[in-house]
């Protein structure tokens, strides 16, 4: 058997199914769907892309990849205009929910959003009493510009207030058990 000169008809098929299907069939099932008989569409796909067996069919493969990444890369402008033409349909059909997804979408794209997540491990009971009342004054300093018509000392007296009592209640439980 010689090295082909030309790709048949069936050969394209395969590949076209094979590139255009990536992720979803396998190289078997894009075979059967290309033409070739069940019984012979494992040893037929296995062939077709082994590069020694078929080079022009591999090539073909190849270029027709090469082909699809170039039409559906996506690019920042791409994205960015997609999004655009997507919140304008959304918006001449009265989804607004659509439309303002988006344009958040489009915003979180250009980088006009910054999502942070924290994950915090560890409970409030594993804590001292000491501890608890640092990471209290952490947490009033770092929010105090939103906290609205409260004074960060009038909150500081509250914690103090109540580090002071839940310490001596518990002094006393500790106390009253023994």
């Amino acid at each position: 058997m010689g090295l082909h000169k030309e790709l048949t008809e069936q050969q394209k098929k395969f590949a076209h199914e094979l590139v255009t299907n990536e992720g979803r069939m396998t190289k078997y099932e894009c075979a059967i769907a290309a033409g070739y008989a069940k019984d012979s569409a494992r040893v037929r796909a296995s062939e077709l892309t082994n590069p020694k067996k078929y080079p022009l069919v591999v090539q073909y493969i190849g270029e027709l990849r090469a082909e699809w990444q170039k039409k559906y890369e996506v690019t920042y402008e791409k994205h960015i205009s997609e999004l655009a033409k997507l919140r304008e349909e959304s918006r001449k059909k009265g989804a607004w929910s659509a439309a303002i997804n988006a344009e958040v979408a489009r915003g979180k794209a250009a980088g006009l959003y910054i999502e942070q997540k924290i994950i915090r491990t560890g409970k409030l009971e594993d804590l001292t009493a000491e501890e608890l009342e640092l990471r209290m004054k952490q947490i009033m300093h770092d929010y105090s510009p939103i906290l609205e018509g409260v004074e960060v000392k009038e909150i500081e007296e509250k914690v103090k207030n109540y580090s002071s009592s839940s310490s001596s209640s518990s002094s006393s439980k500790s106390s009253s058990s023994t």
